[in-house]
């Protein structure tokens, strides 16, 4: 009988445990589960209603290209979105979403009457700081005063340089010279500059010492509250600004725009076409004489080999 009891005491502890364990392994197996459908759903793309995201982050684009936008629209409405932005959920208002980075798509798409297509992550504000930057150093058409201007609110907004310099993948020494230019203009004047896409930190720091000049501030100022300043791109705008600080007066002849020029050549050697690029872009000729009828061929099947490429950018940006 002495043995019954002590094995029906041991059955009994055994069962005890077991038991333990089962009501304690939903909870586990629950709380993995939970994790994983979160992970899973950060990296999922959703389809988000445009008219439930708000705007959030810094400011990294100085004005809108209209001709780049309207690219855009008509790039998203013949194939679809195919790099989607990155939001994350409202703090103050569920059910509401804030962009991190993809603003040009999202205002795009909303244009097109299109659902964003979206990554949604938790991200606090450095986490955010820290996605937007990085997001920025992968794009290739951000210019040197953007990225100046981004760092210089990050500065702004409290952060310490070395958060800066790994938002931006920059070194430190590249912070200092970025925020010498960026803090030196207010965010007004430099949106009715804009981007200036070919002009670099040598010319921005020109602008900031002529600057530093009260009367060549004002004279600044004046012209671009002139008529003729809304038309010029924003480079020229750039130039017209840089010229009247340093006294350069109106009838000085400028200088014709910086073009660099290459020669491309065919997998046997020869040339086959002349490659320039200028402050108006990029242009592309193929001789006629000596092409042997490519340049017509060329001409023929020039949009969908521009189409191709462009989804080679595209799929390539997205892998960055």
């Amino acid at each position: 009988m002495a043995r019954k009891g002590i094995l029906s005491t041991d059955t009994s502890s055994s069962t005890s445990r077991t038991e333990a364990k089962a009501r304690m392994m939903p909870r586990g197996a629950v709380g993995a589960l939970q994790s994983s459908l979160t992970k899973l759903q950060e990296n999922a793309v959703q389809e988000i209603d445009p008219a439930l995201i708000d705007d959030a982050g810094f400011e990294d684009r100085l004005g809108l290209d209209t001709a780049a936008q309207k690219h855009l629209v008509e790039s998203l409405r013949t194939y679809g979105q195919q790099v989607p932005v990155l939001l994350r959920p409202h703090a103050k208002q569920p059910g509401r979403y804030e962009i991190v980075y993809g603003r040009r798509r999202l205002m795009a798409l909303k244009e097109l009457g299109m659902p964003v297509k979206a990554m949604v992550r938790q991200l606090d504000d450095h986490a955010l700081v820290m996605a937007q930057g990085q997001e920025n150093t992968a794009r290739q058409d951000l210019s040197f005063i953007e990225k100046a201007s981004f760092s210089a609110q990050l500065q702004d907004a409290g952060y310490d340089r070395q958060t800066i310099a790994a938002a931006l993948s920059i070194d430190l020494p590249m912070v200092s010279r970025m925020l010498k230019v960026g803090t030196a203009f207010d965010m007004e004047f430099l949106r009715q500059i804009g981007s200036a896409p070919t002009i670099g930190r040598e010319r921005w720091m020109a602008l900031v010492k002529a600057m530093e000049d009260q009367g060549a501030r004002g004279r600044a100022v004046a012209f671009m509250n002139r008529p003729e300043f809304l038309p010029l791109s924003s480079d020229e705008r750039f130039d017209a600004v840089l010229a009247r600080a340093q006294g350069v007066t109106e009838k000085a002849k400028t200088k014709p725009p910086k073009t660099s020029a290459r020669i491309l050549h065919g997998p046997d050697g020869a040339p086959i076409g002349d490659l320039r690029r200028s402050t108006r872009g990029v242009t592309l000729t193929i001789g006629s004489r000596s092409s042997d009828g490519f340049d017509a061929w060329f001409e023929a099947h020039a949009e969908a080999l521009l189409n191709d490429l462009h989804a080679r950018f595209k799929s390539e940006a997205s892998e960055d």
